[in-house]
């Protein structure tokens, strides 16, 4: 029995921000060029998030040089608000045009999709219309999987990633937040940035993603949102994306030694819990991660074991909490 391959005609609008990784956006547009034979309806828009060197001109230089000029659109920001922005300043024209995108892919410059990435991802959702957002799986540079679905962060989830403790964490297996999935389709409570294609009705309905994020929780945030308009997630593992991570911001770069985290990311997880769970649920969530995390710096010292933490990642996390900042 045959089947016959779908070569989608749907609309889809990628958006790719770029912040100082010039090369990192070329490359990832390079991958771009099969995609367009297997989705014909395929337009990118690059934004530059107010870079500050010489970013736009060379991505422009490239476009031009490959031609890639009737699919691609450079346009620069005039400031840098971080990646939710970013992604507003494409898709908020895209919506008001006369003819909107049917489908929108958020894809990261530090990423290169796989053959037939964007074809599987619209597939799926082409044939599922009450799926508003789907993402790919992942792969790192040397082609080492990265397998993941994520459940929304909880009180108990909050208290088994600071305690990191194995018994703990079977105990609380069904909401540890990031659990392995292989190659299974299956639903998910939020899929990473890095890679999601998001229905234009989701936007419509539940509106832009949140600007008051710099970087970091903003998917969660979204996908969060959308479950609450009735729309679902879903990842979907033939979906390749190679993703190396960590480019724009210096933070979890793969086979480097851990950086100390930037006040955004403490202000993106405060930010996320109060908005979404109330000041209250916010200011327990914090207990439960500072004292799970004392409690295995304790055992770390104890045992002898290694640490992975960012440098000052315990005072910073107290630092930045509920407690100390309430719900600035």
């Amino acid at each position: 029995m045959f089947h016959t391959i779908q070569f989608p005609h749907e609309k889809v609008l990628v958006v790719i921000v770029n912040y100082r990784t010039a090369d990192l956006t070329i490359n990832c547009l390079r991958s771009l060029v099969p995609e367009m034979l297997l989705v014909r309806g395929i337009q990118v828009t690059v934004v530059d998030n107010a870079s500050g060197d010489d970013s736009v001109p060379k991505i422009q230089q490239a476009i031009d040089a490959q031609g890639w000029g009737d699919w691609v659109n450079l346009v620069a920001s005039p400031h840098n608000g971080g990646f939710a922005a970013g992604n507003n300043f494409a898709i908020r024209p895209a919506l008001e045009s006369d003819c909107p995108p049917d489908y929108f892919l958020l894809l990261n410059p530090d990423t290169e999709v796989r053959p037939g990435a964007i074809r599987t991802l619209v597939n799926f959702m082409a044939e599922r219309p009450k799926v508003g957002i789907a993402g790919s799986s992942f792969e790192l540079a040397d082609g080492t999987p990265w397998q993941i679905t994520l459940r929304f962060p909880t009180l108990l989830s909050e208290l088994d990633s600071g305690l990191r403790l194995g018994i703990v964490s079977k105990l609380l297996s069904k909401w540890v937040a990031a659990r392995p999935s292989g190659n299974k389709i299956c639903q998910a409570d939020w899929l990473p940035g890095a890679c999601m294609l998001i229905r234009r009705e989701v936007f419509e309905s539940v509106g832009l993603m949140d600007e008051g994020y710099f970087l970091y929780y903003e998917e969660t945030d979204y996908c969060l949102q959308a479950k609450r308009g009735g729309w679902s997630c879903w990842y979907v593992p033939e979906s390749v994306v190679m993703h190396i991570g960590g480019q724009s911001t210096g933070v979890e770069v793969p086979n480097e030694p851990p950086e100390r985290l930037p006040k955004y990311c403490f202000d993106s997880r405060r930010r996320y819990f109060i908005k979404n769970h109330g000041l209250v649920y916010a200011a327990i969530a914090d207990l439960f991660y500072i004292s799970g995390l004392i409690l295995w710096k304790i055992r770390q010292a104890i045992q002898r074991k290694p640490s992975f933490d960012p440098p000052n990642y315990l005072g910073d996390l107290i630092q930045n909490s509920v407690w100390l900042k309430g719900a600035r």
